[in-house]
């Protein structure tokens, strides 16, 4: 991941942090307690790129990609059949949403990204559709596990819940997080998902053993994930498991590129800055913007503050900011509404949509960010009170 950050930019800001730290404008207390909460957070982050880079090298990505395209293609009693672009988009929107939901938004960014859109390229198909698809489902169907994003995790520590517990208190938001970007995208590319196409040829595995190995790995390890366990153990072992097997059939597949550099210490640095600024009183000088209360228009106001705030830093630092004034669970679902659902318009909200541009510039797609900006914005106005009035209704709260 690291070629697809600005260069610098990383290790500056967690050079500013240490300089925070290390002068004692962040407490020790503070840093201490930081962490305590984000180190295990951070060695999942880790253990699961391992995996992941492991997983797509034996080709996992690639093959499922080729049945998806083979799944939208009925058999025909000609001697070429074709399948609907129509299916083959919600097959691709089921691929997006499943590796987001297990393996991360910035997985889905990464792996899943470039699959979709040579995919639509091998059936001659405009890739913007599917580029769009997988940039705004990498964002909004990030909130149904704890592993689908970085600021679950957090959340998750603040609640003290259960994976399963996560999933019952934002099973509603999450649901609207997918179906309402959805019915935007159909509604964008409704000329481009209309008619037919041929799937692309078989994809060629090197090697089977490897490919089926990665797979069990990644099928017993998404349910571990769910359990109750902290997820950084179960990620551990299956990245230390991949490892070994690479090491002894595929050795080249191993380098010191897989680690990501840069959006660790990315991570390092926000968590540090902002834990300083907390320090000095930040939550006191956020709670006029982030409101009070589980009303319904009280959740809107922190929903919208986060979204607002993901959208002029990023939505890591915006949770960060405004964790202390979520004091209830209820609040701190609509919190994760704002960082989560809410990165969409501007191109540096979340991590997921730099890597997402990053990819498609290398391989040759431009995107109008004017553009990307009124449809980010057009969906954001609709999916953010959506979305709390879900989680309102879910939660039985009062007005």
């Amino acid at each position: 991941m690291k070629k697809y950050l600005a260069p610098g930019l990383p290790a500056g800001i967690f050079a500013v942090g240490l300089i925070l730290w290390g002068t004692g404008l962040l407490s020790r207390e503070s840093a201490l307690a930081l962490a305590g909460r984000t180190l295990p957070i951070l060695l999942f982050v880790l253990a699961m790129t391992v995996v992941t880079e492991l997983a797509d090298n034996a080709g996992l990505f690639n093959f499922l990609t080729s049945r998806l395209a083979r799944w939208g293609t009925p058999r025909g009693p000609g001697p070429v059949s074709t399948g609907r672009i129509m299916i083959l988009w919600l097959l691709v929107v089921a691929l997006a949403t499943l590796s987001t939901v297990f393996l991360s938004l910035d997985t889905t960014a990464v792996l899943v990204t470039p699959l979709v859109v040579q995919l639509a390229r091998h059936a001659r198909i405009p890739p913007l559709a599917f580029a769009l698809t997988t940039a705004w489902l990498a964002n909004t169907a990030s909130m149904f596990l704890p592993v689908s994003n970085l600021t679950n995790l957090l959340a998750q520590h603040q609640l003290g819940t259960t994976p399963l517990g996560f999933f019952g208190l934002l099973w509603a938001p999450a649901l609207v997080g997918v179906v309402v970007p959805l019915a935007f995208l159909a509604l964008i590319f409704r000329k481009d998902l209309r008619g037919r196409y041929q799937p692309p040829p078989a994809h060629q595995v090197r090697d089977r053993a490897l490919l089926w190995i990665s797979a069990v790995t990644l099928a017993l390890l998404l349910p571990a994930l769910v359990t109750g366990i902290p997820v950084a153990i179960p990620a551990s072992i299956a990245a230390a498991f991949l490892l070994l097997v690479f090491l002894i059939r595929r050795r080249s597949a191993v380098k010191w590129a897989m680690v990501p550099v840069q959006p660790l210490l990315l991570t390092l640095g926000l968590f540090l800055v902002v834990a300083t600024l907390h320090d000095h009183g930040l939550g006191t000088a956020l709670a006029r913007v982030a409101g009070s209360g589980d009303s319904l228009p009280s959740l809107l106001q922190l929903a919208t503050a986060g979204a607002v705030s993901a959208n002029t830093i990023n939505n890591l630092p915006a949770y960060l900011a405004l964790e202390t004034q979520a004091d209830s669970p209820v609040r701190l679902a609509a919190l994760l509404i704002g960082v989560n659902l809410g990165p969409l318009i501007s191109p540096w909200a979340s991590l997921a949509t730099l890597l997402w541009h990053a990819r498609l510039k290398s391989m040759g797609i431009t995107i109008s960010w004017s553009r990307f900006i009124l449809a980010g914005l057009c969906l954001v106005v609709v999916l953010i009170p959506a979305a709390v009035l879900a989680l309102w209704l879910s939660a039985g709260m009062p007005c």
